[in-house]
């Protein structure tokens, strides 16, 4: 399915700009693309089950729900996510509020494996034949 392939590269360009971002010292933007790399990913594995939402908070329940509380993934991945996502509203909107760098350094590598571990699950989904 394009639309899954679409996620995937544009969460991976995602990772890289988070990359970039630790690499100038913007842990803030590092962990808002941590964020949205993660959040593609889930927007992809929805699509498996031809599921969707108008929101990021729609979105993480679905996952949740349909993912998480079903044994497909581990609880850590949708603590990961809920905590990628409060992490990103400090990010984006905190004033006062700073990601530090150890948080940046630590959510890059959440990031990096959650997005992995999605991949590798979207992947054998495509290989059965159902997309």
């Amino acid at each position: 399915m394009k639309e899954i392939r679409d996620f995937i590269q544009k969460a991976e360009k995602f990772l890289i700009t988070a990359e970039h971002a630790l690499k100038l010292g913007d842990y803030d933007s590092c962990a808002s693309r941590c964020y949205y790399a993660m959040f593609f990913m889930v927007e992809a594995v929805l699509l498996t089950k031809d599921l969707s939402a108008s929101s990021h908070k729609g979105v993480i329940s679905l996952f949740g729900e349909h993912f998480v509380k079903t044994g497909i993934f581990e609880r850590e991945m949708g603590k990961a996510l809920n905590d990628a996502y409060d992490k990103r509203l400090i990010g984006d909107y905190g004033i006062g509020f700073m990601v530090s760098e150890e948080e940046a350094r630590e959510m890059l590598e959440t990031a990096r494996n959650f997005v992995q571990r999605l991949k590798n699950y979207l992947e054998r989904w495509m290989e059965e034949g159902k997309s």
